[in-house]
């Protein structure tokens, strides 16, 4: 156990220094546009209602196996289970726009 708390400790003395030197990520022009705006709080509040959903579901969970009401517990199950997949729903259509964005950059 004391490995782990030992390289988790080496990781985080090292997240300060970039993973990548000499490289800065930043979004593109043309998507720092009010319409780059609009997507970007549209992901952000996507996420946090995923984390908000997946949280709810843990206190369902928590809640139905310690009352006896395995309704309840089965449904915050679901509840995980669907704001997991939310979740990377967004990743995968914020992934789809940058692609689309730079293929046509390209040409």
């Amino acid at each position: 156990m004391s490995q782990l708390l030992d390289a988790a400790h080496h990781i985080l003395l090292a997240a300060d220094e970039p993973i990548v030197p000499g490289y800065t990520p930043s979004v593109p022009d043309t998507l720092k546009t009010p319409t780059g705006k609009l997507l970007g709080w549209t992901a952000g509040i996507g996420l946090s209602l995923a984390v908000f959903g997946g949280l709810a579901g843990w206190g369902c969970v928590a809640i139905g196996h310690n009352s006896e009401r395995a309704g309840l517990a089965s449904r915050g199950k679901q509840a995980i289970v669907w704001s997991l997949i939310s979740g990377m729903g967004i990743g995968v259509t914020s992934g789809l726009v940058l692609a689309f964005y730079n293929m046509t950059k390209g040409a």
